[in-house]
């Protein structure tokens, strides 16, 4: 059996209109939807045909009341909640919700000491209790952390889940550090700017394609803050949040004509995110 501890490998819509959701996100990324309410809970799968790859809740109104707004939280496998979360507490981060037996797994609702909220999962019960494969369209693909101190959140992490450095870009300042786990790269960190007040998480979903995916944000109400960006690697990048505020990023691989096409775009995170946009890759206006 595969261990995937330390990875990421659910994703979860806390929003404050979760039928306005679902149906942005079939349009934009073609996510079918599933209810999987209980008694307590109101609650709808995302599908990927018929892979489930995500869940859909309400934003609980204490949250809201304290200033919560919608976001996408990504799930980390681990093998003992319990033990996770109290190790958490003792390298400074914080347990807003304790372990507890839902109708996913045992999940425990945490955040790193800098306020990143994350989530952690113990036998996850969906079909896909296994991190996605790459590329293929519906997925999650990539974490990518802003952090108040990369330092600081890379040695929190490593000691936590195991994470590993992999290549990291050190041109400009501030670098992009890659990280992996077991050998695979999952995600990468850096220096939130300025401008945001508080450290979070972004996750990833593939599209089939980039450019027809950001005609679909705006169309339904999203806005595209970053991209498309095409990366050295091939693949293409574009940050976005949902009608109800919750940041997103897709990517994709694009077709030649979607590349030349990006050289009209502006980069308008360049200077912001110190020169990075995803992946260790230096962001440059098209055509310098």
């Amino acid at each position: 059996m595969v261990d995937y501890h330390g990875r990421f490998v659910w994703h979860e819509l806390l929003t404050t209109d979760t039928a306005a959701a679902k149906s942005f996100y079939a349009d934009v990324v073609g996510w079918g939807a599933q209810d999987a309410s209980t008694p307590a809970l109101a609650y709808t799968l995302f599908s990927a045909g018929t892979a489930p790859v995500g869940g859909l809740m309400d934003l609980p109104d204490e949250a809201t009341k304290m200033g919560a707004r919608p976001r996408w939280v990504g799930y980390v496998s681990v093998s003992d909640a319990d033990a996770v979360a109290d190790r958490i507490k003792r390298l400074g981060g914080a347990v807003y919700v304790p372990p507890t037996n839902t109708n996913i797994g045992r999940i425990a609702i945490v955040a790193d000491p800098q306020s990143a909220p994350l989530a952690l999962v113990e036998g996850l019960k969906l079909a896909t209790s296994a991190p996605a494969e790459p590329g293929r369209a519906g997925q999650a693909s990539w974490s990518e952390l802003l952090a108040a101190n990369c330092e600081k959140a890379f040695a929190f992490y490593g000691a936590l889940f195991g994470w590993q450095r992999a290549n990291a870009e050190t041109e400009p300042a501030e670098p992009y550090q890659l990280f992996s786990c077991g050998g695979q790269m999952i995600g990468g960190m850096l220096a939130k700017p300025a401008a945001i007040p508080d450290p979070f998480w972004v996750q990833y979903f593939t599209v089939g394609d980039v450019d027809a995916a950001v005609a679909r944000v705006e169309a339904g109400g999203g806005q595209i803050f970053f991209g498309p960006q095409e990366l050295p690697d091939g693949n293409c990048i574009v940050r976005c949040t949902d009608p109800q505020g919750a940041v997103f990023a897709l990517e994709r691989t694009r077709s030649p004509d979607a590349v030349r096409r990006a050289a009209a775009w502006e980069v308008g995170w360049s200077s912001e995110w110190g020169g990075f946009s995803s992946r260790g890759r230096l962001v440059t206006k098209p055509g310098s």
